[in-house]
């Protein structure tokens, strides 16, 4: 994964993010399309809204494919959200993870954040090893109905 560039998000990106996020989910989880939509729904006001000093989005991409996102966008004045982090299946177990994290949360902390949330559930058990692997705490887990499957929906947060 030497050869994977993380570069910034472009709304050029967004048919590619909400194709993957609807055919993962529906794939892996059973999730119906309101999940999509919902993707959908954040990118569109991302793209019209963000504020580009403190917003940003990546894409990691190897030559000219894609292979995942991740998004920090501002949940108040010092709070920052994580949204959106992907990883293709063929993305995955060789640590681009970490480095998108490791991106979104360097970026929190020198836009003057001091504290990150997100938002997932628990059936992403990778994804939350890896934010228990760099710091973060679940801070609230509650079971839902959420885009046609019973879930456990989590909340986790850090102190940058």
């Amino acid at each position: 994964m030497d050869d994977v560039i993380i570069r910034q998000f472009s709304p050029a990106d967004a048919p590619w993010l909400v194709r993957q996020h609807g055919e993962h989910y529906a794939r892996d989880e059973g999730f119906d399309d309101t999940f999509g939509a919902l993707v959908a729904e954040i990118l569109d006001d991302f793209i019209a809204n963000h504020d580009s000093n403190r917003e940003r989005g990546w894409i990691a991409v190897q030559g000219e494919q894609r292979l995942g996102s991740i998004f920090c966008v501002a949940a108040g004045d010092t709070t920052a959200k994580l949204r959106l982090f992907l990883l293709t299946p063929d993305a995955r177990g060789r640590g681009l993870g970490k480095r998108l994290l490791a991106t979104c949360m360097g970026f929190a902390r020198a836009q003057g954040y001091r504290d990150m949330r997100l938002w997932t559930h628990e059936s992403h058990r990778a994804a939350c090893a890896l934010y228990k692997a760099s710091g973060w705490q679940l801070v609230d887990s509650r079971p839902v109905h959420s885009f046609g499957v019973d879930l456990v929906e989590q909340s986790w947060h850090i102190d940058l």
